[in-house]
């Protein structure tokens, strides 16, 4: 059966060694005006001047973690605002964004093509595939299958292939996998297998 292809970022399923993923983030800043949208599952870098911005797709600089939404003053109705995501541009001063960063939290991701069993603990890339959605905040990142290598500061390590009945075949485009995040600013993981 084909999987379902439809992009989600990196999602949180549990914490290596089994246990549940409770929910835990930390607080981080974006700079008033930052000009890229960031959107729920996409994974976020540091950057000089204590913030965070969005992954690029390629990037080596450590990885903070994984963008859960933000909030900040609405520029126009001065109210506080809670979003899925941030948009772009935003002349805001405190704007303040929600991280996944544990380091040993497991993702499940959607591959942008078959994933081979045989590339397991393999590191891997992002590719934006799709632009994320301004009307559930949702990422449109995928995990880029032609990346694969053994590369230590690629983004992620991939572990296993998901549960989801719905996306976990090997032979069709879209397998959703598990993963860490490899190039963690918290501990970089091992090099990947060949």
């Amino acid at each position: 059966m084909a999987n379902n292809d439809a992009a989600f970022g990196m999602r949180p399923v549990k914490r290596i060694g089994g246990t549940p993923y409770t929910g835990g983030q930390s607080r981080y800043r974006i700079a008033a005006n930052y000009g890229t949208a960031i959107f729920q599952g996409d994974m976020v870098a540091q950057v000089t001047g204590g913030g965070i911005e969005v992954h690029a797709d390629g990037g080596t600089v450590p990885i903070v973690g994984v963008f859960n939404g933000c909030m900040y003053t609405d520029p126009t109705t001065k109210e506080q605002k809670f979003s899925n995501f941030y948009p772009a541009s935003t002349n805001a001063s405190d704007i303040i964004a929600f991280v996944i960063d544990d380091p040993m939290v497991i993702f499940e991701i959607q591959c942008n093509a078959a994933f081979p069993v045989a590339d397991l603990f393999g590191n891997f890339d992002i590719v934006y595939t799709s632009a994320g959605s301004t009307t559930t905040g949702i990422s449109g990142a995928e995990l880029n299958v032609s990346d694969g290598a053994t590369t230590a500061n690629l983004s992620l390590k991939v572990i296993d292939i998901s549960e989801d009945p719905e996306n976990s075949d090997v032979s069709s485009d879209a397998t959703n996998v598990y993963c860490v995040i490899q190039n963690h600013v918290f501990g970089q993981k091992a090099a990947g297998l060949a």
